[in-house]
């Protein structure tokens, strides 16, 4: 590692790692610098790389740290500084294409990091293998009025379910309100089978627990209850990464936890300062991720098109689809009947 006033350099993976201005402070609130952050994927570099290695991901850019303005790189290119720098064509939702980051190692991580980058939104492919989804993320994202309780328990509707089908699934925090749980898939299917495998889950556990979950794309239907969003599996869809901080003033982490530990869970415990000692200590959660079929979901998905249930409502960002309802939210549609 070699310093000077302005810049320090971190050798990393093969490649010397620029930090220029390493104590600018990123969250002002709790003292954390640059480096300090640098610092913190470091620390928990072995299950951040388990998670992410390998996949395209988007930057989100924060240049003053925590409060200042910030914006999403897609966009990125080698430099004559950084000839090393590894990216792949994507795609993105509305059909544009760009050439995103591949974090292939902890050093394009830290070069991300020095540009102003807080946390990852992830693909859920991997750059090798871009025409597979080999990820299946469950966002419980709570309405107005829903209290993380009920997001616990959400969650483990969602693991008795999979249960129930031979499906191993992991939590992890949102950095936010929520929890995400996640899926490790077979290579084997694209995005818009993942989504719609997803699609049939979120209506199942509709069906199992209506007063806890809903499958709702429409926020008037929700009511005080827990979302599965089945919309991010979508097709290109990125979804904040494990291990990422996000910008909030308390340096929150989207972690990774055991399920033992979803009843005591408190993610504004889970910061930069706090998740690296838990990693040393307990190692990674995810450790026994491994791919495993969507056949099994796929089959609730073929009953309910047996039933003659439509596609569920797509984002606004994608072009109509083959067997789905109108884009207009309920409320709206029946005026225009009226």
């Amino acid at each position: 590692m070699a310093r000077n006033d302005d810049v320090e350099v971190l050798a990393v993976a093969g490649h010397d790692v620029r930090i220029t201005s390493p104590g600018k402070v990123f969250f002002p609130e709790r003292g954390e610098t640059k480096l300090d952050l640098a610092r913190y994927y470091l620390a928990v570099a072995d299950p951040l790389m388990a998670a992410m290695g390998g996949r395209p991901v988007m930057l989100q850019r924060f240049p003053n740290g925590v409060g200042g303005s910030s914006f999403f790189q897609k966009r990125v290119a080698a430099t004559k500084a950084d000839p090393w720098l590894t990216t792949a064509t994507v795609e993105t939702p509305n059909g544009t294409t760009s050439s995103a980051l591949v974090a292939v190692d902890l050093a394009h991580v830290l070069w991300a990091v020095n540009m102003g980058c807080l946390g990852f939104h992830v693909w859920p492919n991997t750059a090798a293998d871009p025409d597979h989804a080999d990820e299946l993320r469950v966002d419980l994202d709570p309405a107005p009025g829903v209290g993380f309780p009920m997001i616990r328990e959400a969650a483990a509707e969602v693991r008795a379910l999979l249960a129930e089908l031979g499906i191993a699934c992991f939590p992890k925090t949102t950095g936010n309100r929520g929890l995400h749980v996640y899926v490790r898939l077979e290579p084997r299917w694209d995005g818009y089978t993942v989504r719609a495998a997803s699609v049939a889950m979120a209506r199942e556990l509709e069906r199992r627990r209506p007063d806890l979950l809903t499958a709702s794309w429409w926020k008037e239907e929700r009511g005080e209850r827990v979302f599965v969003d089945f919309n991010q599996n979508a097709p290109h869809r990125t979804v904040f990464g494990a291990w990422s901080v996000r910008a909030n003033p308390h340096g929150q982490v989207s972690a990774p936890f055991t399920w033992d530990e979803l009843s005591d869970v408190e993610p504004p415990d889970l910061t930069v300062a706090t998740v690296p000692p838990r990693v040393a200590r307990d190692g990674d959660p995810w450790a026994a991720m491994t791919p495993q079929s969507l056949d099994p979901l796929l089959e609730l998905h073929e009953r309910d098109m047996a039933a003659g249930l439509m596609d569920a409502p797509w984002p606004p960002v994608y072009p109509k689809m083959p067997n789905e309802p109108p884009r207009v939210a309920p409320s709206r549609a029946r005026k225009d009947t009226d």
